[in-house]
């Protein structure tokens, strides 16, 4: 079989490392990949960016790709799956529907308020003053998450109310994140001990993994 991955960080190396250990796998290529992804046996890195999706279309048409896998979030977001779907090109990853749940804080915690799943309280501000209200009418500093894509850098702890009002600036005012800080939620702070939990869905059913942490 012959693989596409889609990206260049250390998830898409581990990916290919691990593929490029199957039987089955014959040739992998990896856009854009990396130096050291490069390295990996059966493994070619091509210069096709993240956000290329047509030219990543076109790539896996003419290498005849057996299946491409998605590392990063913004291409995901973007639709990188429904385009290959509807080219009847074999691709793994979440449907631009799916991946809002990545793409947009807000997003995830109407959805989870609305299914009843339990979440820390939270308020959506898209205007800075108005966060700075909402920051002062608390008795606990809150979380401070930009909506969108923000890299993972878009969650701030601040530690003071003054540390609160730069972190306003910095997403609302001076625009760090884009238009990921369009909108901000203002989350309840919980302590205690983080866990992942990541499992596959094909829509019907799900395979839950380890949890990570």
């Amino acid at each position: 079989m012959k693989f596409l991955i889609v990206g260049s960080g250390g998830r898409e190396h581990a990916l290919s490392w691990k593929l490029s250990q199957s039987p089955l796998v014959t040739q992998q290529f990896v856009a854009p990949g990396s130096d050291a992804i490069g390295l990996l046996d059966k493994t070619t890195s091509v210069p096709i960016a993240v956000d290329q999706i047509d030219q990543l279309v076109e790539f896996a048409k003419k290498e005849q790709i057996d299946l491409t896998v998605v590392g990063p979030e913004a291409p995901l977001v973007a639709g990188i799956v429904d385009r290959f779907q509807k080219e009847k090109l074999k691709v793994f990853g979440p449907s631009q529907a799916a991946a809002q749940l990545e793409g947009s804080k807000r997003f995830t915690k109407e959805l989870l308020e609305e299914s009843k799943v339990p979440t820390a309280g939270y308020t959506v501000v898209t205007d800075p003053k108005e966060a700075l209200k909402q920051i002062e009418k608390r008795k606990a500093l809150p979380v401070i998450k930009a909506d969108g894509l923000a890299g993972g850098k878009g969650v701030i702890l601040p530690e003071t109310k003054e540390e609160a009002a730069q972190a306003i600036d910095e997403i609302m005012v001076q625009r760090r994140f884009g238009d990921a800080g369009n909108t901000v939620i203002l989350e309840e702070r919980m302590v205690g001990e983080e866990v992942s939990v990541i499992g596959l869905s094909d829509g019907k059913e799900v395979c839950v993994w380890e949890s990570s942490q």
